[in-house]
């Protein structure tokens, strides 16, 4: 007797119903070797955003399954208590902001050797401010056929800074964690126009040494209420909590991270190194039904999309209305109401190689923590491979690929087998202050960025001393 489990019904199910566990057999895809999985009852973690999607598509789509994974997708509260319930063991995987695993590796803010082998998305984050201070910008943004030109720069904010300064008053703004992709986006975009994010120190975490804007953490569900509260004047979060500002009238996303940064990595799915020891077959099962799951959101032009707002939209995911999910998961982008533009890469899940975890991305996010404080002394070129290699496992990863290939599910085309593990240097072009990025020359990188430290400087009290 063969039975292939529905996604209403798990395996604790059948053997309440009295079914014996030998009973279970399960029927692979065509072509597909059952790998022989050390543990088939997993649980994994996620945050109410769109980019948790290839968990959400592999477990809907049967992709779970297929690698005789039974597993239970469970929101959890914030970034921190995630991270928290992997380290415990109480969740065996999760959707992670790309900083996490680096950040607790290296013992910023907690201690554990937390790695990657899969990249969940690119691009999928704006930066977003209330109505107030949109037209407070407005004067400063130049425009053609009566809209914005776009992309808009922090130059357009800082009057608006300044005049919150002169009056004395704190320009507050939101992110979502000390180590998240927003909190360097936002950091990255206002120092390109000359508007300080603060620095933290060994003894001062708040991120507000030097502040001109005022950086401190909302959980991303809560940032338009709190927007709308007065209690933030901006925040940088991922979808659909810009669209929702837009939805209610109550803000307008002034920039996209693609416009920030082109194809910038974003999400990573995170285990702990001891799991994926411990159950290497288990790891790679999981990394092949997410490639799957990413291949499915992106293929045929992105013909899925819409079925995958559908999903997202439920309330065990993420739980927002579907015409919100809709305006940035297919194609669009919508800024101030009613200015709706074409953005067909501002979520990318599979193309450009969107899912392999490369070097390059996870010493892009060291540097952002050494410019401004997280990572306090110097560090050599050579620290910054050694802690990327440590944390993102490029080798299985194309283990799970190669045996999808094989498998007929993905063509091999569509990894790159003979990469160092570095991407190209992204050209001056493609980032909002045209400065180059090579992840090679972390420091020398470092250096070229106007604000922030320098080689050799340290934050001493209120004081950047060195260099």
């Amino acid at each position: 007797m063969t039975f292939k489990r529905s996604q209403s019904m798990t395996r604790r199910t059948l053997l309440a119903a009295g079914l014996s566990a030998s009973l279970l057999i399960f029927a692979p895809s065509a072509g597909a070797e059952m790998l022989d999985v050390e543990k088939d009852e997993l649980k994994f973690g996620f945050i109410k955003l769109t980019d948790m999607a290839p968990l959400a598509v592999a477990y809907e789509k049967g992709y779970f399954e297929d690698e005789g994974l039974f597993v239970t997708l469970e929101p959890q509260a914030n970034w921190k208590v995630l991270l928290d319930r992997v380290i415990t063991g109480e969740l065996d995987g999760a959707h992670m902001l790309a900083g996490q695993p680096l950040a607790a590796t290296i013992g910023f803010g907690t201690q554990a050797h937390i790695v990657t082998p899969f990249s969940m998305d690119l691009n999928g984050n704006g930066i977003t401010v209330s109505n107030e201070i949109w037209e407070m910008m407005k004067p400063n943004i130049p425009h053609e056929n009566g809209k914005p030109v776009h992309p808009i720069k922090a130059d357009a904010l800082k009057p608006v800074v300044d005049k919150f300064i002169d009056e004395g008053k704190p320009f507050n703004m939101g992110m979502v964690f000390p180590v998240s992709t927003h909190n360097y986006e936002l950091r990255y975009w206002l120092a390109s126009g000359d508007i300080h994010p603060g620095f933290y120190s060994p003894t001062d975490i708040s991120g507000q040494i030097q502040a001109d804007a005022l950086l401190s953490v909302t959980p991303p569900p809560q940032m338009p209420a709190t927007l709308e509260a007065g209690t933030i004047y901006g925040y940088c979060v991922g979808e659909p909590w810009n669209q929702q500002a837009v939805f209610k009238g109550i803000g307008v996303p002034v920039i996209t991270d693609y416009e920030i940064w082109k194809n910038n990595p974003e999400k990573v799915f995170g285990l702990t190194k001891e799991f994926t020891e411990e159950n290497p077959n288990t790891t790679l099962a999981v990394t092949k039904a997410l490639i799957r799951a990413a291949k499915w959101l992106d293929e045929n032009d992105n013909a899925n999309r819409m079925e995958a707002v559908e999903i997202l939209a439920r309330s065990e995911y993420v739980g927002a209305d579907a015409e919100v999910i809709a305006n940035s998961m297919t194609g669009t982008f919508e800024y101030e109401k009613g200015d709706k533009r074409d953005v067909p890469d501002f979520n990318v899940f599979y193309r450009y190689y969107a899912t392999y975890p490369f070097y390059s991305d996870a010493v892009w996010y060291l540097t952002q923590m050494r410019r401004w404080g997280q990572i306090s002394d110097h560090k050599p070129d050579s620290w910054y491979d050694e802690v990327a290699k440590s944390v993102y496992r490029p080798d299985i990863y194309l283990q799970a690929a190669k045996m999808l290939v094989e498998e007929g599910h993905v063509a091999e085309a569509d990894f790159p087998w003979d990469t160092d593990g570095y991407k190209d240097p992204t050209p001056a072009a493609d980032i909002i202050d045209g400065i180059p990025y090579d992840g090679r020359k972390p420091n020398a990188y470092i250096d070229s960025l106007s604000i922030g430290l320098k080689s050799n400087q340290v934050v001493d009290g209120n004081n950047v001393v060195g260099g």
